[in-house]
């Protein structure tokens, strides 16, 4: 993989990992359910950002079908922060 797009995959799965903890730790303290779902979701969406390029090299599938998987991935994790916000 080209390093550029290596390091922008990672900087968002920090990110993203970094506001699920953020989020974990709200819940935490207040024990207001959302932040859990907003924590949950941010998790998803951290590993549909490295996934595309995981399921592409590793098991040589097309990019078509890995991007099929990431998008289903990242939908999940948006499900769980509308979830959040509706409740």
């Amino acid at each position: 993989m080209e390093a550029s797009f290596l390091l922008a995959k990672l900087i968002t799965l920090v990110l993203s990992l970094v506001v699920a903890y953020l989020a974990y730790h709200g819940y935490r303290r207040s024990g207001q359910t959302p932040m859990l779902y907003v924590s949950g979701g941010f998790i998803f969406i951290g590993a549909g950002a490295i996934c595309e390029g995981l399921i592409y090299h590793v098991f040589g599938t097309t990019i078509a079908s890995a991007a099929l998987v990431q998008a289903a991935i990242v939908s999940s994790g948006m499900v769980l922060v509308l979830i959040s916000l509706t409740k």
